[in-house]
């Protein structure tokens, strides 16, 4: 079975979303915006889900993580909860 480990940023908007990621790809750390914009309780360890298997998550969370190149944040992803910036750690097939 595929596992992956994942971290996320969860905001209310697209805006906000687009934003953290531009000051991610000038060099700010994920973990840190993270602990301080992310509205999952998650982000007081830097936004790291830990491993899961395909299902465990919802969809549009899935069809990222078990697709998008390992250590690239992508983004904005929108689910149910909000928007979200999404960086797959590592993956195992």
């Amino acid at each position: 079975m595929t596992v992956a480990s994942a971290r996320h940023i969860l905001v209310d908007s697209e805006a906000q979303c687009l934003d953290l990621k531009t000051k991610i790809e000038q060099g700010e750390d994920f973990a840190e915006l993270a602990k301080t914009h992310s509205n999952c309780p998650s982000g007081q360890d830097g936004g790291a889900l830990g491993e899961f298997g395909p299902g465990m998550m919802v969809p549009e969370f899935d069809k990222v993580v078990f697709s998008a190149p390992i250590n690239q944040v992508q983004g904005p992803v929108q689910t149910q909860f909000g928007y979200h910036l999404l960086e797959v750690t590592s993956r195992t097939e």
